[in-house]
């Protein structure tokens, strides 16, 4: 049989080129076209696909409505394959994609639709519970981790790394203390090693902080509220 797809794309000539592409290949039945998320669930729930190749970003919203599709498959149609296109390589939203699972999964970016092979090679993996990842999107990810591992950030203690978070969250001296149930006196200690670690020895007290707290946020994201 087949392999059934659902292809969701608002612009119109990027969808009518993959559709070309799918329906001139053996064994890959096009059963919708779609160019909004609405259209999209809608096709879904009636043509029950085996593969989904959708856009990340769509009206109403245009911003991601693929992953979300992608996400509520895994427990709506878990058989069902998703091949997401990105117009950018985007690892934060690869990584979203793969968040419960590489299974049946692909991230590929549009500028390679026109590479008949790989698209429908991503297809057939999905269909059979594979994985794709475009090379480019990997290359991200290996980089950004390589400059995680690289980071000053690494060299902190636990406890440091406790005191930097509460830095982040605007905590002064003596409310870091009650938090970690220290004195403000080891408190010191900690933020001037930090400092020492992070090359900001230099540096006013106040830009010091500051700086701490951006290249932890600029790592980790906004702090979570206590």
């Amino acid at each position: 049989m087949p392999i059934g797809v659902v292809l969701a794309e608002d612009n119109y000539l990027v969808r009518e080129g993959v559709r070309q592409l799918i329906e001139a290949q053996e064994g890959i039945e096009l059963l919708a076209t779609c160019s909004d998320l609405p259209s999209l669930e809608k096709a879904v729930a009636e043509h029950h696909p085996d593969v989904v190749l959708t856009d990340i970003r769509m009206p109403p919203n245009h911003r991601d409505e693929g992953l979300v599709v992608a996400d509520r498959l895994r427990d709506t149609a878990p058989g069902t394959g998703v091949v997401v296109l990105s117009q950018f390589a985007e690892p934060e939203y690869a990584l979203s994609l793969l968040e419960r699972g590489a299974a049946g999964r692909a991230y590929l970016l549009k500028e390679r639709v026109s590479d008949v092979t790989q698209l429908v090679t991503a297809i057939r993996e999905v269909a059979a519970g594979g994985s794709v990842i475009d090379p480019a999107v990997v290359e991200l990810l290996v980089a950004a981790r390589t400059r995680a591992r690289q980071s000053p950030l690494q060299q902190l203690t636990a406890r440091e790394s406790e005191v930097l978070q509460l830095i982040a969250e605007g905590r002064n001296n003596a409310a870091i203390a009650a938090a970690l149930f220290l004195t403000e006196r080891a408190v010191e200690k900690h933020i001037n090693a930090i400092f020492s670690k992070l090359g900001l020895s230099e540096e006013p007290d106040v830009h010091r902080r500051v700086k701490a707290a951006l290249a932890y946020l600029s790592e980790t994201g906004p702090a979570p509220a206590r």
